[in-house]
């Protein structure tokens, strides 16, 4: 019972950003000090309120700009929240923007990010190189790759002069990714059906699972995962997953990057499968609930509802909400029992690290802004 008493707190915050009305002004020059939940990494101000919309319990936030002087923290996006939904201070500092959460205005789940970044090195994510001739070519071929996400191009008087008019495409998770997956009776989780999972392709995915089969291998990343199905929709999203194996003991998707062979061998309990690529992914997986698991965290908040189908339709209707679980009334704690948690994760384009860096030109994908 430990997790649910560890989201309590975060739950009733939570559940007071559909309450607040829609605050789309930002202060500039205004910290709202203290509180904070996380800092992340961000180019500007609106990107950073986009981040904090799309975190499960961020109301409120405050941004050290570029020109930021007091250390060296400038694009440091803090994101904060209060019981009261409100800051508890605000308080006079050169070089921050704060505002507020867009959860209640409605917000856009995949918005256009169009501004270009001069003299900023968006750091690390690389998965391909390339020489173009200019930012705005690099651009384009990030937004026609669909694997990227968000782009450094390196200009004509960088140094050194060997990497001069490189491109460095970059990869930041497109799809709602549960963080923890625990097997627990009275518990029913599952995915909204309204989410975007996949870019819309016209050919159909050819895909083929292995059951009983591991592809033999070290992983390079491990995700969480309720279904072999949900583990292939990650394969395929990642740029560097050649194939993957799946353990339903731990409920654990391994995802793996050998572009030269594929090795089998027969293990009771662990499925694999090949990533399918440039093509229309089955989505069903997303549409079945799963009896027994708890995605256990990122809540939005909770309702009380009469069972899991109407706790999946109220994901569903809820655009801030992605995936859920549900509590049945065999749970061994009656205290829970018919509540609905309502869960997201930051699916918008998002560097690991922002610096500032001379004769560099970063920026996003333009898929959104089609």
């Amino acid at each position: 019972m430990e997790v649910f008493f560890i989201v309590l707190s975060v739950l009733s915050v939570s559940s007071l950003s559909l309450s607040q009305e829609c605050r789309r002004e930002l202060l500039e020059n205004v910290d709202f000090p203290g509180t904070d939940i996380k800092f992340v990494y961000s180019p500007d101000v609106q990107h950073c309120q986009y981040l904090c919309t799309q975190h499960p319990s961020c109301l409120f936030f405050t941004f050290l700009r570029a020109d930021w002087t007091r250390d060296d923290r400038t694009f440091y996006c803090y994101l904060k929240s209060t019981a009261s939904g409100r800051p508890k201070v605000e308080k006079g500092l050169l070089g921050v923007t704060s505002g507020y959460s867009l959860k209640p205005c409605g917000p856009d789940s995949q918005p256009c990010l169009s501004r270009m970044y001069q003299n900023v090195d968006f750091l690390g994510a690389d998965y391909r190189t390339l020489f173009t001739a200019d930012y705005e070519e690099c651009q384009r071929v990030c937004t026609e790759d669909p694997y990227c996400q968000f782009f450094t191009f390196v200009n004509h008087v960088f140094t050194p002069e060997r990497i001069r008019y490189k491109c460095h495409l970059k990869f930041s998770w497109p799809l709602p990714r549960t963080l923890n997956v625990n097997r627990k009776p009275g518990l029913v989780s599952g995915f909204s059906h309204s989410v975007q999972l996949s870019q819309p392709s016209d050919t159909a995915c050819s895909s083929k699972l292995f059951p009983n089969t591991n592809f033999t291998g070290s992983s390079f990343e491990t995700h969480p995962a309720g279904t072999p199905q949900y583990c292939l929709a990650l394969c395929s999203a990642h740029p560097r997953c050649s194939y993957f194996s799946y353990q339903s003991d731990s409920l654990t998707c391994h995802l793996k990057n050998n572009p030269n062979e594929l090795v089998m061998r027969a293990q009771e309990g662990v499925t694999s499968g090949i990533a399918t690529h440039f093509c229309q992914q089955d989505t069903n997986w997303a549409k079945t609930a799963l009896e027994g698991v708890d995605f256990q965290g990122s809540d939005i908040r909770f309702e009380l509802l009469d069972g899991a189908e109407s706790c999946q339709k109220a994901c569903s209707m809820d655009q801030n909400c992605q995936f859920y679980t549900y509590v049945n009334e065999d749970f061994v704690d009656s205290a829970y029992w018919r509540r609905c948690y309502l869960k997201r994760f930051i699916t918008m384009p998002a560097p690991p690290k922002v610096n500032k860096l001379a004769n560099v030109v970063s920026g996003f994908t333009r898929r959104n802004c089609i």
